[in-house]
């Protein structure tokens, strides 16, 4: 069994799927898809973080790839369609780095109300310049916040502890924490807000959420935050918005466009602007949070590849399963169509195999069958549940060694 571990995934990663006897290879950087698929020639498990893209046609080339672990929050790098048309779970951490970026939003949200890269920027120049012109404490000012999930719903509670006012807006019906209050529209957000932070996910229907339109619906002297993806924000619009004053400063963790390693060079539209933070994607990247992650992720892949659990899985069926006691366990995915659970049982009873206790769960077009047998389980059981039309995998766990056909 052999790893594929890219973008620097902490080496707890490593060390654990080592523990369990997996050969691990390692790359600093990102691959682009040609050199993906080259590089998983013989490899079971992938494990990438937000830099790598894994495409309909790198599942296609390499239709063996038994899991794919996103070492990060984000899984909108990865054609999951393709992954689940291919039998291939997918896993995320969207909870382990959680902390570290809403850290960085309060550091930023503060830093920008006090003009401190400013001020930093005249002291290693020389200049001393002892004004509270532009500052402002955090306190008593409102902040909005576009997306209430995990990090939205923790930075509130973190704002609201320094005395902030916070509103929200979701799609989603979510329960407001503390004393946050929900906004129906982004518009009256726009109209509630003298801070406004970023925190939505990287589907493609939100590619320019926040443009022209929405810059100038917020009010004069905003500071905009965006710790989310790249691509929910014109930059072009962000940098105009900024040299009219009119948002008085921005934090920017993502961008459309993203260097594949550390050491390429960088460009971005809103260098060389005052009261403008821009840091290199680095929301997650704490030592406790890509620790967090790496044991999170790690796990998880293990637990499919020695238990058959799916739990959190972003694209499978999912089911959490007791390690096997004895005899065999056999996952079986399938396409969600009528019959497969009577085919199955149908080719175990001709066999003679005892059945100690089956889970059948769906989702969409996928099935995932866990059969747990305490004897008879042979090639010619494989075979022939192989051989059904429904079949997209079958995997066997325990007496009969843990591999995938």
């Amino acid at each position: 069994m052999k790893a594929l571990l890219l973008e620097n995934i902490h080496t707890d990663a490593e060390d654990i799927l080592r523990r369990h006897g997996i050969e691990v290879e390692t790359r600093k950087g990102a691959l682009d898809e040609a050199e993906l698929i080259d590089a998983l020639e013989g490899v079971d498990l992938l494990g990438i973080r937000s830099k790598t893209t894994v495409s309909r046609a790198v599942f296609e080339a390499r239709p063996n790839l038994m899991a794919v672990g996103a070492f990060c929050i984000g899984t909108n790098q990865i054609d999951l369609a393709a992954a689940t048309a291919s039998a291939t779970p997918c896993f995320n951490a969207p909870y382990s780095n959680t902390r570290s970026v809403v850290e960085l939003a309060v550091s930023e949200i503060i830093a920008m109300a006090r003009h401190l890269t400013d001020k930093n920027a005249a002291m290693h120049a020389g200049n001393w310049d002892k004004s509270a012109k532009g500052a402002h404490e955090v306190r008593g000012r409102t902040l909005g916040l576009i997306g209430y999930g995990n990090i939205g719903k923790q930075l509130s509670v973190l704002a609201e502890a320094m005395g902030m006012q916070v509103y929200f807006y979701d799609l989603r019906d979510e329960l407001p924490m503390g004393n946050a209050k929900k906004c129906n529209s982004m518009d009256e957000l726009f109209e509630k807000s003298e801070t406004i932070s970023v925190h939505v996910d990287g589907r493609l229907s939100n590619e320019d959420l926040i443009g022209r339109s929405e810059f100038e619906k917020m009010r004069p002297r905003t500071l905009f935050l965006n710790l989310s993806r790249g691509h929910v924000v014109d930059m072009e619009a962000l940098r105009d918005a900024l040299k009219s004053g009119h948002i008085a400063g921005a934090g920017i963790d993502v961008y459309p466009e993203e260097p594949k390693a550390s050491g390429d060079p960088f460009t971005s539209p809103l260098q060389g602007i005052p009261n403008v933070i821009l840091t290199p994607h680095v929301g997650g990247s704490t030592a406790e949070a890509q620790e967090n992650i790496g044991n999170f992720v790690a796990a998880k892949m293990l637990d499919y590849l020695e238990q058959g659990s799916t739990s959190l899985s972003v694209n499978f069926p999912q089911v959490q399963l007791r390690p096997v006691r004895a005899g065999v366990r056999l996952l079986h995915v399938h396409e969600n169509v009528p019959g497969v659970l009577t085919a199955v049982n149908t080719v175990l009873s001709e066999h003679g195999v005892n059945v100690d206790g089956q889970r059948l769960v769906t989702e969409g077009h996928t099935g995932y069958l866990v059969t747990d047998c305490t004897s008879g389980v042979d090639q010619s059981v494989v075979d022939e549940i192989l051989a059904l039309k429904a079949t997209m995998r079958l995997a066997t766990i325990g007496d009969y060694g843990n591999q995938q056909h």
